[in-house]
C-alpha cells in the first residue's frame, strides 16, 4: 500500500476501462472510529458504508475488514481525509492519520493498494449542521457523523477529481 498524488489513484480508474471499473472507499479517520463512504461505479457519487471501531490492539482486524471490503465493493484505493492547516503546521489530528495508514500498510495485507490524501477540513462541521436539529441519541449521532463526514470527504474528491478530467478534456478538444 503506498501514498499518491489525488490524481494518480483517479488515472488509475480510467486505465482500468469501463469493463472493470474500480471503485474508491472513503475514510474519515478519527481517535475511536474510521467513518466509510463507497463511490458508486462510475465515480460520480459517494454512499455511506459503515463505521468502524478503532483501537490500538485491532489494526489487523481492520486490514481484514478493508480486504473484505476490497473484494466485495471492487475497491482500487483509498482516499483519506487529512486535515491539512492553512500554514503548513500538522496538528494532532493530521498525525494520527498518518500514523493510522501507516500501521494500516504494515500489515502488509493491503499490498498493491494506493491512497491518497483529502482535505477534510469542515466536513464534520457541515454534517453536524445537518444533523443538529434531529436530536438523535449520542452513539447515532456520532455513528452518522462518521459516515457522512466519509462521504464528504470522498464526494468533494470524486466532484474536484471528474471537474479535473472535464476539463482537461475540453481542452484536448480546444
Amino acid at each position: 500500500m503506498k501514498s499518491v498524488k489525488p490524481f494518480e489513484i483517479f488515472q488509475k480508474i480510467l486505465k482500468n476501462g469501463s469493463t472493470k471499473q474500480g471503485r474508491l472507499l472513503g475514510l474519515d479517520v478519527g481517535y475511536r472510529y474510521v467513518g466509510l463512504a463507497v463511490s458508486d461505479t462510475r465515480n460520480k457519487i459517494a454512499s455511506p458504508v459503515s463505521v468502524l471501531v478503532r483501537k490500538k490492539t485491532n489494526i489487523e482486524s481492520m486490514a481484514e475488514d478493508f480486504q473484505t471490503l476490497i473484494s466485495r465493493l471492487s475497491l482500487v484505493g483509498f482516499v483519506v481525509g487529512f486535515p491539512f492547516s492553512l500554514h503548513g503546521q500538522h496538528n494532532l489530528e493530521a498525525v494520527q492519520v498518518r500514523i493510522f495508514m501507516e500501521e494500516l500498510r504494515k500489515t502488509g495485507k493491503l499490498d498493491g493498494l494506493c491512497y491518497t490524501y483529502w482535505d477534510e477540513n469542515y466536513t464534520s462541521k457541515c454534517v453536524e449542521a445537518l444533523l443538529h436539529p434531529l436530536n438523535l441519541h449520542p452513539v447515532e449521532h456520532k455513528t452518522i457523523m462518521d459516515k457522512f463526514a466519509a462521504v464528504g470527504i470522498l464526494q468533494g474528491y470524486l466532484d474536484n477529481m471528474n471537474r479535473k478530467l472535464k476539463s482537461e478534456e475540453l481542452s484536448i478538444v480546444k
